[in-house]
């Protein structure tokens, strides 16, 4: 009885991959959501504490498991860096250290003390940082320099690697607050904003490539069809750094300069809150597309969590600034789609942990994923 199993988890580490990490920011995004909701819900505080202590917890066993994946088989580990498709997610890692970090200040003050929750946010958010802006240069490098990128091979993991940034001056907003007044805050602020660019940017050029080759290629239709999802990713969690910097700028910056990146969080806000809105309705109808010809459950099916869930941040940080009712109403409605695709996304990995399917190696010579497109409709 103990070899099999001995075995068995030894083949669960060697195909373990940086792809798992997507798993906890989809479940702290959940609880720092929650947390910020503007409209009362009763429950949600002490939901929203159970989530986040699940999500730190998942982040701790998956840094473990990492660190003896890399002891125990250091080829399989390094392959993940050469591999077109499993490199992108390296961003995972940093944005899920961030995740447990901000839900730290949101909701780990009420469980560990003001203190310990901002130090815990501090440690996490500059392994976070450090982390997201060594995958945003390194990761495309190696696509530039050594990856064969073939026409139709675009899609919404080549996000992942830029996006930390992003996520970063948000998280950094956040203890903008928990700092000194002085330069120090100021550079934190400029930092953040800085950040901010250089995700939104590389955001933005990478969507266009995904836009061109859904129109001109169409999609895959695999289990790689719900990473459209991540697309939101940048695009909400735009809107909720911009908010969030925008609230913190009057305790580091003048009034005058202050008001206008107060400013500025509504007037870049609202357009690219209404772009996002489009991208979920395109998103929904292919994946509903791909589900009716009968997609696979995969760990991508995770791209339906963190992305609707900075979705859901954004628009809290509409709502705030503009006072809309329209804006809480929305908040609320993606925020109980975020739960049910949450909850499903939790159980069928659960499933496939404990069946093994998640953990089973890549098909051999399966080639690169192709696009598609259906034939033209016969009249």
């Amino acid at each position: 009885m103990t070899a099999p199993t001995v075995e068995t988890e030894a083949a669960r580490l060697q195909n373990f991959g940086p792809n798992w990490f997507a798993s906890v920011m989809g479940t702290g995004i959940v609880a720092t959501a929650g947390a910020g909701l503007p409209i009362h819900v009763p429950g949600l505080h002490v939901f929203s504490r159970v989530v986040w202590v699940f999500a730190a917890v998942l982040l701790v066993v998956l840094l473990v498991a990492v660190t003896v994946q890399w002891v125990r088989h250091p080829t399989v580990a390094r392959s993940h860096s050469h591999n077109p498709q499993m490199a992108h997610f390296y961003g995972a890692c940093p944005m899920a250290l961030m995740t447990v970090g901000s839900g730290a200040i949101l909701i780990g003050k009420d469980l560990l003390g003001a203190r310990v929750a901002v130090d815990l946010a501090w440690v996490l958010w500059t392994a976070g940082t450090v982390g997201g802006l060594f995958t945003a240069v390194s990761i495309p490098f190696v696509m530039f320099t050594q990856f064969n990128v073939e026409p139709d091979a675009a899609f919404g993991g080549w996000l992942m690697p830029v996006v930390p940034p992003m996520v970063s001056a948000a998280a950094g907003a956040l203890l903008i607050p928990h700092m000194a007044p002085g330069t120090g805050r100021t550079t934190m602020l400029y930092g953040c904003y800085a950040m901010f660019g250089l995700s939104l940017f590389a955001g933005l050029i990478i969507i266009s490539m995904i836009w061109s080759r859904l129109a001109h290629y169409g999609t895959s239709g695999t289990a790689r069809v719900p990473t459209l999802w991540i697309v939101l990713g940048p695009l909400g969690q735009g809107i909720t750094a911009a908010g969030l910097l925008g609230n913190a700028a009057a305790l580091a910056v003048p009034a005058d300069l202050a008001k206008a990146m107060n400013l500025f969080a509504v007037l870049f806000g609202v357009p690219v809150w209404g772009f996002a809105l489009l991208w979920i309705v395109l998103a929904t109808s292919l994946t509903v597309r791909t589900l009716r010809r009968g997609m696979p459950f995969a760990l991508t099916w995770w791209s339906l969590t963190f992305p609707v869930g900075t979705f859901v941040t954004g628009t809290t940080q509409l709502a705030a600034h503009t006072g809309l009712p329209a804006f809480r109403v929305a908040a609320l409605l993606a925020y109980a789609g975020l739960l049910c695709t949450w909850g499903l996304v939790a159980v069928r990995t659960a499933r496939g942990s404990v069946g093994g399917s998640l953990f089973a190696p890549p098909p051999a010579n399966a080639g690169p994923v192709r696009a598609k497109k259906d034939p033209p409709a016969t009249v």
